[in-house]
């Protein structure tokens, strides 16, 4: 259990969408939690195509279509506890709190909430189309986190990532972080220098588990919509370790592991399972959005902030 069973949002912040095939377009997307991150990390160690895997990487982009539909019976924190669906609903209404006051204290921008869709098999967004082999992605095109939730019980039983549900919330937080990263004017570093543990990619995934960590500093705090209670109940060292064993088992050196490749950090795009973990932490236990600047940071093994 996770949420206040007495939290309450309105459940249509979270549409559903579905159909559609091909590949992801013109406008590039960021895997995030993992997603992306294990179908193209095989498909590079393995020799493989990784856009033949993602239905081709060339093509026009298309704009998102989605349902628009809400999910019935995510009303209260205890259908979030109960239901995975309901806990990306909870999980986002969690994020807007905390963001919508942080960033603009923080940075001096105000949040605009992304839009986040439910899909199972395949998705048409702003990016092109993208299939549930992608896993939980961000589309800067459409500013629309898109998640499969089947894709935290693969987190489980292939990766070895505790099934807790923070570890299913770390995330939405990594995917909301790249959406931090897209108003800030960041997301586009990754595409620049694509790969390599010291990388603009590799800095741009560990900052969005930065992100992530702010998040969860605040989220049990922070009074809910309207002045309700936080969204969270008070987070518990049991519940971060969820959290962190998540970062971890998609670290790149796990899952070239996990591949039976050897570790090889030229191939690196979101950085070690340590990494995740340290960066996570850092912006948990600060709970500062400049503690996340992992693009000047000398030594992303040692977080300025954890030294």
């Amino acid at each position: 259990m996770t949420f206040n069973e007495g939290a309450r949002m309105d459940s249509g912040r979270v549409s559903t969408g579905g159909g559609g095939g091909g590949g992801l377009g013109g406008k590039f997307a960021i895997g995030g939690g993992a997603g992306g991150l294990i179908v193209l990390v095989l498909a590079l160690l393995l020799g493989g195509d990784p856009g033949s895997l993602l239905g081709g990487l060339s093509g026009t982009t298309e704009s998102g279509q989605n349902s628009g539909a809400g999910l019935a019976g995510c009303e209260t924190g205890a259908d979030a506890n109960r239901d995975v669906n309901c806990r990306v609903v909870f999980t986002a209404g969690s994020l807007d709190s905390v963001w919508g006051q942080e960033l603009a204290q923080q940075t001096g921008t105000a949040y605009v909430p992304p839009e986040v869709v439910l899909f199972s098999g395949s998705v048409s967004t702003g990016c092109g189309n993208a299939t549930s082999e992608v896993g939980p992605f961000y589309c800067p095109a459409d500013s629309t986190a898109y998640f499969d939730t089947s894709f935290f019980q693969l987190l489980v039983d292939r990766f070895g990532s505790s099934g807790g549900p923070l570890a299913q919330e770390y995330v939405v937080a990594h995917e909301f972080g790249h959406h931090i990263q897209n108003q800030l004017g960041d997301i586009g570093r990754a595409q620049a220098d694509p790969r390599g543990a010291d990388s603009a990619a590799v800095r741009t995934e560990l900052q969005a588990d930065c992100y992530a960590g702010v998040w969860a500093h605040y989220a049990d705090t922070l009074p809910g919509p309207d002045g309700g209670p936080p969204f969270l109940n008070t987070l518990t060292d049991t519940d971060i370790d969820d959290a962190l064993s998540a970062a971890s088992s998609v670290g790149d050196d796990r899952i070239q592991q996990s591949a039976g490749a050897r570790v090889n950090p030229e191939g690196w795009t979101h950085g070690s399972s340590q990494q995740r973990q340290k960066w996570f932490a850092t912006g948990y236990r600060t709970g500062q959005v400049q503690a996340c600047d992992t693009y000047s940071a000398r030594d992303l093994n040692n977080p300025p902030a954890l030294r």
